[in-house]
């Protein structure tokens, strides 16, 4: 059940969003699991990104109590500024992440969500959602019992009357279920400021936040019936907060320096991946800075001069020697300069110094020893992949890696069984089967992978019916 922060119709206006995608950063058409997978959802895979983000939101986790519910960030290629939770998953959207300033701003977006998903608010929001619908259905036959007791005693007042209570019984639940959500949005804002409060964390990002939506809205000159929206309005949500938020003894902490930092190289990055040709802008205060050119960086490495991008990686790299996402980049321009094996070794360095331990970083380094071409490195690409998918079961574009390493070592059956978890993480769940089946006709009855291939084939789509 997604829950968003705002609602799109009074978000700020959307720009076209044109990503050029390579290598780490990438994009996936569906989250598994989730009702979106059915709605091909643009989600960005990213280990720089997600690092950060799930560095924001641990405190927030811990004070709310749901630090071990497995909650996954998801990264929405969307210019917009929002956010939403869906089951266990908090969906951040990249226009969120590069619009806002300070890591602050987004840390009271996570805490946010946190306050839906600590509240329970998604099933008590299904729970409102059948209600409604009950006095919908409710209203609507007694307004058809009017209508057919006037049709048969030739009383158009009574018909007309039918009619009326049909039509205000369903206006009445709409009204009722939004004004609960905009009931749940209030619990969450202050569920947020307590949250903030007990990790020793400003409100004011939250503030800022909701001045922006204020002020996109009224740019937009849209006229909005505050009792037809599923969220508070902007100024009674500031409203609401400010008193609280300031009384805080935190309201004037700032974010740590290194923190600061690696926020501002998050929105250079996504700057630059989404098209943005220059940063000098966003970062007119230190034009020059490590973020500056991080920004600049990318921008040629995907639109420029490979050896320039080079060049501008290895006096970054100079700069930040422990920095594990600019060997990172360093190892995507050198594999797309075809020099796979230098690429290899800038994406070893970039997992030994990867705190997080990201699947991504290790299925990078699988993909450049794939790339190299003799058996030894598809050995060692095959050892990789898997070690990157075991942290990182969704990666679709890992398992045709894998399933490219077990071809080359001629391990058929294993390629078709990677192949087949690809599809099945893609959700293509028909083609899951088929390769499933192939690879379990050349597998030892009952082994680990005869195992797996059978519940790919056994798997039943949620909501769909199943032969």
């Amino acid at each position: 059940m997604k829950r968003e922060l705002f609602p799109s119709a009074l978000s700020a206006l959307s720009r076209k969003a044109a990503a050029t995608i390579f290598a780490s950063f990438y994009l996936a058409t569906a989250v598994p699991g989730t009702a979106h997978a059915q709605q091909s959802v643009p989600i960005v895979r990213d280990a720089e990104i997600e690092a950060l983000v799930r560095d924001y939101a641990r405190p927030i986790w811990q004070a709310a109590g749901v630090s071990k519910s497995g909650i996954t960030i998801v990264l929405v290629n969307d210019r917009r500024f929002n956010a939403f939770v869906d089951g266990r998953r908090l969906f951040v959207n990249t226009g969120a992440l590069m619009t806002a300033e300070t890591p602050n701003e987004i840390i009271g977006v996570v805490a946010h969500e946190t306050g839906h998903l600590a509240g329970g608010h998604q099933q008590r929001l299904r729970d409102q959602l059948a209600r409604a619908q009950t006095m919908a259905i409710v209203a609507g036959l007694l307004g058809l019992g009017a209508m057919a007791a006037g049709a048969a005693t030739n009383n158009g007042e009574l018909a007309q009357g039918g009619m009326g209570i049909t039509m205000g019984g369903t206006e009445l639940a709409r009204r009722t279920l939004l004004s609960y959500q905009r009931g749940e949005e209030t619990a969450a804002d202050r569920s947020a400021v307590m949250y903030l409060e007990k990790t020793g964390q400003s409100a004011k990002g939250m503030l800022k936040t909701f001045a922006r939506f204020q002020s996109a809205l009224s740019l937009s000159g849209t006229q909005v019936d505050p009792y037809l929206v599923s969220h508070p309005m902007p100024r009674d949500r500031i409203a609401n907060l400010q008193t609280l938020a300031e009384s805080s003894p935190y309201y004037n902490n700032v974010d740590a320096p290194e923190l600061q930092l690696r926020h501002d190289m998050m929105r250079a990055k996504i700057a630059a991946f989404t098209g943005e040709a220059s940063t000098t802008r966003m970062f007119r205060k230190d034009p020059t800075g490590i973020p500056a050119a991080y920004g600049d960086a990318i921008y040629t490495f995907l639109h420029g001069n490979l050896k320039s991008a080079l060049a501008k990686t290895d006096a970054l790299i100079k700069k930040m020697p422990a920095n594990p996402y600019l060997y990172e980049l360093r190892g995507d321009v050198l594999l797309k300069e075809n020099k796979p094996k230098e690429a290899a070794v800038a994406y070893a360095k970039a997992v030994s110094l990867d705190p997080a331990k990201s699947g991504l970083l290790q299925v990078s380094y699988g993909q450049a020893l794939l790339a190299i071409g003799d058996s030894a490195s598809a050995e060692k690409a095959a050892a990789a992949l898997k070690k990157g998918l075991d942290r990182d079961k969704e990666n679709v574009s890992g398992y045709r890696y894998l399933a490219q390493a077990y071809g080359q070592l001629g391990e058929i059956a294993d390629a078709d069984l990677a192949t087949a978890e690809g599809y099945f993480y893609g959700g293509g769940y028909k083609d899951a089967k088929i390769f499933a089946a192939r690879a379990q006709q050349a597998m030892k009855r009952g082994s680990p992978g005869w195992l797996r291939a059978q519940d790919i084939i056994n798997f039943k789509v949620p909501g769909k019916k199943n032969n």
